[in-house]
């Protein structure tokens, strides 16, 4: 049998880290997953939210590195998890605990105002990207 999840989304909220018992770092966060197969009646895309947990030094990374609204790609598993709720009833929560965590966007691609970074926290600008439509490049050199 096989449980294994690979998403693309952004996240809802700023990471949240704590310490285990164990002294274990462990980090939450949700991201929203669009699905442009599915639409509502107005023709908007369809958005599913997910909570993710990782351990270790990737969850002390995701924290350090993420704030809500990055884009990140998640390897993981899905978790059922059963709990005693305030009033006695018994509750289950789905989650994704990752194995990995990408950060897909380039350090520095988002704004200030994306990002919640006070302007001395916030990361250098992108570096201009030079123009390269004046190489020239022969078929010949592709391997393929």
């Amino acid at each position: 049998m096989m449980n294994r999840i690979v998403l693309v989304g952004r996240l809802t909220r700023d990471p949240e880290l704590r310490k285990s018992a164990n002294d274990v770092s462990v980090a939450t966060f949700t991201i929203a997953v669009d699905d442009y197969s599915q639409k509502d009646a107005n023709g908007q895309k369809s958005t599913t939210f997910l909570n993710v947990v990782v351990f270790r030094q990737s969850a002390d990374n995701v924290q350090k590195f993420c704030r809500k609204g990055s884009l990140v790609g998640v390897d993981g598993k899905i978790r059922q998890r059963n709990f005693t709720k305030k009033d006695g009833s018994n509750g289950t929560v789905y989650e994704v605990v990752a194995d990995s965590v990408q950060f897909l966007e380039p350090k520095g691609s988002r704004t200030t105002e994306d990002t919640g970074y006070t302007p001395d926290e916030a990361p250098a600008p992108k570096a201009e990207s030079k123009n390269l439509d004046a190489i020239d490049v022969a078929d010949d050199d592709f391997p393929f």
